[in-house]
């Protein structure tokens, strides 16, 4: 306890050591939360689901609070869903052996841009023949656009910036070139008054108001029934953006801070004390022991670490925790032994040490009782130091295509970002997010070991 009062007591003089801790705390607390939050396998589905999963996030698209740095606001998803009650009307009438359901959206345009997509998505109920669908866009001015007339199966959805029939009846309107789902939301008092001149989307700009959406879908059986939901996707989405699979990448950001801490405390803890027990094994036995300790080291210490977990992850397995075994094991005959060794040879020659002897102390007491203890102060700051290494280790290897195939990592996002051309289309979030976590996660280590080298090592300490 001692220790612990003085340890912290010397802490406190080094502020960076008190910036790092904080961030450290805070990197902890975050994957706690993760874990408690979105428990794993819920994580697994998340990050490998499929549209039906994230089919309601736009695509590719940056975090919401960017709109306070835009004078343009970017839209929200407005999603309208005529299965929750109360957001959208909806009135039956019998219709042969049929019924007539008429469906009413009704939304609020505000935003400066665009958005990139409109969708349908319908969900019908039928037993033989198909319902039949017409829909009608009623814009804050008072125009009616016919959105077109077609039979809907199950999962049925209906992209209106793809239909070319509503795209000619859009082109007919303004007299020229618009995108269909451009089109309907287009303020008319934005459109060149020369439609010889090419439109230019950038100039254009939407008509804010009060939306109106009519469907009436006719059904050929008394129990069947027609049911649909408006996305009219937005600019922006929740607060890390989604990325080419409509991911919310809160997802993944969340869940690489445990996977991040796990594969670096793990790692570094465990090469840490085993490569202090060999060294230290080496040094008391002497002879062959030591020798063949230092070969293997020397001849470890020439192999090609990355070439080799690059091997493994092609031909063996991509898993976290066969990268992390591998890495282990090449690590623990590393260079780190040499340095341990010169310690206890010194060590060795203490007088305590001959004291241990005369009182018939056996070789393993003597080894993990008097020769680890008195350097193992030495091992806590380049254990904190080590961490961030194996961090950006799994993160490189993610980038370079090697990572878990299943776990969400900062690195996976990094990788798919640049597999999907982020940084060319402009979408700088789904870099900078992960890869700014990655930065505090190491300088958050760094400024803790730098401090407790100071304080475990006299040498470097302050007068």
């Amino acid at each position: 306890m001692g220790f612990l009062k003085s340890f912290f007591r010397e802490l406190r003089y080094y502020p960076s050591a008190i910036v790092g801790t904080l961030i450290i705390l805070a990197l902890v607390g975050l994957a706690v939360y993760a874990v408690v939050a979105i428990p794993y396998r819920r994580a697994i589905f998340l990050w490998r689901g499929t549209s039906e999963v994230w089919y309601r996030n736009p695509k590719m698209v940056p975090p919401e609070w960017v709109n306070y740095f835009r004078s343009k606001k970017l839209p929200l998803t407005i999603d309208l869903d005529s299965r929750r009650e109360g957001q959208v009307e909806r009135s039956e009438k019998k219709v042969g052996k049929g019924k007539q359901i008429d469906l009413t959206y009704t939304f609020d345009y505000t935003a400066d841009e665009f958005p990139p997509e409109i969708v349908f998505y319908f969900f019908p109920t039928y037993h033989s023949k198909q319902p039949f669908v017409s829909g009608e866009w009623i814009t804050p001015d008072g125009r009616k656009i016919r959105l077109g007339n077609f039979s809907v199966t199950q999962g049925y959805s209906f992209h209106m910036g793809q239909d070319k029939d509503l795209a000619r009846r859009v082109r007919r309107m303004f007299h020229r070139e618009v995108p269909a789902d451009i089109g309907l939301l287009t303020d008319p008092a934005s459109l060149p008054k020369d439609t010889s001149q090419p439109i230019k989307q950038e100039n254009l700009r939407p008509l804010k108001g009060r939306y109106t959406v009519h469907i009436s879908a006719i059904t050929f059986a008394p129990d069947d029934d027609v049911q649909a939901e408006l996305l009219v996707y937005g600019g922006a989405h929740g607060i890390a953006g989604t990325d080419h699979l409509r991911r919310d990448l809160t997802v993944g950001l969340l869940w690489g801070a445990p996977v991040a801490m796990a594969f670096g405390l793990i790692s570094a803890l465990v090469i840490g004390l085993a490569t202090m027990i060999i060294a230290a094994v080496g040094v008391w036995y002497g002879g062959i022991v030591d020798d063949l300790i230092q070969r293997i080291t020397e001849i470890n210490m020439v192999l090609p670490f990355l070439p080799i977990l690059i091997m493994v992850g092609i031909f063996v397995s991509r898993s976290l925790w066969m990268i992390m075994v591998v890495t282990i094991a090449l690590s623990i005959f590393g260079a780190g032994i040499k340095s341990y060794r010169a310690m206890f040879l010194q060590l060795r020659e203490s007088p305590y040490i001959e004291a241990a002897q005369a009182y018939g102390a056996g070789n393993g007491r003597i080894i993990f009782l008097y020769l680890i203890p008195r350097i193992l102060p030495m091992l806590i700051p380049g254990f904190i130091s080590a961490i961030p290494s194996f961090v950006f280790l799994e993160a490189s290897l993610a980038v370079l295509g090697i990572g878990d195939p299943v776990l969400p990592t900062w690195g996976k996002i990094i990788q798919d970002a640049q597999a999907n051309a982020a940084l060319y289309k402009g979408l700088y979030y789904w870099i900078l997010e992960p890869s700014v976590l990655l930065m505090i996660t190491g300088l958050g280590f760094a400024l803790l070991g730098f401090a407790l080298d100071r304080i475990f090592n006299p040498r470097l300490r302050q007068e």
